[in-house]
């Protein structure tokens, strides 16, 4: 089974994961093995420079992340272009990601991403969603600390996830599974996972709380 973890900037998703993965729960980073597959799919980042009418490569035939970032940026028509390559690649690799761990004991795997609710082409992978969440101005608060920056830089970063406010405006979407509200310490996080966990696992039944639900 797929377990999708996907939050918005600040909700605690990879403090999420990162509890699972203490439990011996996989865990499928989607930002990072997408970096790593730049560099690690053959011929991906001349394909990326075709699609895109322009040279994103260094002269060592690597992907240069920042002339890709400067083509793409306020440009979401090669934004979709650049998702239609590198999107298939992704879940190529989480399918044999997922396939490694068959016949083991794993009652589970989770694939961690902000952007997949938006993206049809990773719908079928996904057995269960859930979100994690937090109040708007506790997700700002937060992300302002993670990353040092000011207010104005992490909104419009925020403004960018329309679905995932939706949801922090009490809008949840029918394909999501669980949610969980992180606004309180790292011990009621734990516990929340904790209860999910056992729920996932099938060793609780259908116990509900306030801070969970699950459809």
């Amino acid at each position: 089974m797929t377990l999708v973890v996907t939050g918005g900037i600040g909700s605690g998703k990879s403090l999420v994961c990162s509890m699972f993965a203490d439990k011996g729960i996989p865990v499928y980073d989607s930002d990072s093995r997408t970096k790593s597959l730049y560099d690690s799919v053959p011929g991906l980042p001349a394909r990326i420079s075709s699609a895109l009418g322009a040279d994103v490569t260094t002269p060592g035939g690597l992907l240069d992340r920042r002339r890709l970032a400067d083509v793409i940026f306020s440009d979401p028509a090669r934004l979709a272009v650049l998702e239609s390559i590198v999107h298939p690649e992704v879940k190529k690799d989480f399918l044999k990601w997922r396939e490694s761990f068959s016949g083991t004991a794993v009652p589970f795997v989770i694939m961690e991403s902000a952007i997949i609710l938006e993206k049809p082409v990773f719908r079928d992978i996904m057995d269960k969603v859930l979100v994690v969440d937090a109040p708007f101005g506790l997700r700002l608060e937060r992300a302002m600390g993670r990353d040092n920056a000011d207010a104005a830089t992490v909104r419009r970063r925020m403004e960018s996830q329309k679905l995932l406010n939706g949801i922090s405006d009490g809008i949840v979407p029918a394909e999501i599974d669980f949610l969980i509200v992180n606004d309180g310490d790292i011990d009621s996080l734990s516990l929340k996972v904790d209860r999910l966990f056992m729920k996932l696992v099938g060793t609780t039944g259908n116990q509900e709380n306030s801070d969970m639900f699950n459809r």
